[in-house]
C-alpha cells in the first residue's frame, strides 16, 4: 500500500491504494464518489469518464497514482460541489437526455470540457465531443439537444 493525496472536486484527499489500483476503483470504492460509473473497463464506453487538469479521461484507464497532483472533477465537483446543479445537468434533465442514466455523467462530462472551450459549438463538434461516449436508450439526439440548449443557457 502507498499512500498518495488526490485533489478532487476542489478538497484534498489522502488515500492508501494498491499500485494497480485505478483512478475509477478509488473514487467509487475508497472515495464513495459513486457518479462515474464502471461500464466496460477497458476505455471504450466512456462511462468513467472525469477530469484531469480540465482534460477529460478514462479513470478506468489511468492508475490512481498517476491521478497525484492533478485536479480531478467528477460528475459530483459540477456545479460547484454543492446543492445547485451545473447547468449542464440541469439541460440533460430539461431535454430528456436521461433514460437509464447510466452512460450520462461520462457525457456531461465530455460535454463540460467541450463547452469549457467552445461557447456556441455546432452539432458535429457536439457529437465528435461525445463520440467516446456509449449510450444504449437515447440515440443521441436529445443528448445533443442538451448540450445546445446548456451552451444557449451558459451565453454560448
Amino acid at each position: 500500500m502507498k499512500t498518495i493525496e488526490l485533489q478532487i472536486n476542489g478538497s484534498t484527499h489522502e488515500v492508501s491504494i494498491e499500485a494497480d489500483e485505478t483512478l475509477l476503483q478509488v473514487l467509487r470504492n475508497r472515495l464513495d464518489l459513486t457518479g462515474t460509473k464502471k461500464g466496460c473497463d477497458s476505455g471504450g464506453c466512456g462511462c468513467c469518464s472525469v477530469q484531469v487538469d480540465g482534460k477529460v479521461v478514462y479513470s478506468c484507464m489511468m492508475y490512481a497514482a498517476g491521478a497525484a497532483g492533478k485536479a480531478i472533477t467528477t460528475i459530483e465537483g459540477l456545479g460547484g460541489g454543492g446543492t445547485a446543479l451545473d447547468p449542464l445537468q440541469q439541460a440533460f434533465i430539461d431535454a430528456g437526455a436521461v433514460q437509464c442514466g447510466y452512460c450520462t455523467c461520462g457525457m456531461i462530462m465530455n460535454a463540460s470540457e467541450l463547452l469549457a472551450t467552445t461557447k456556441n459549438p455546432g452539432e458535429d463538434q457536439i457529437r465528435h465531443a461525445i463520440a467516446g461516449n456509449l449510450c444504449r436508450c437515447t440515440g443521441y439526439t436529445k443528448i445533443v439537444d442538451a448540450i445546445k440548449l446548456a451552451a444557449a443557457r451558459t451565453g454560448g
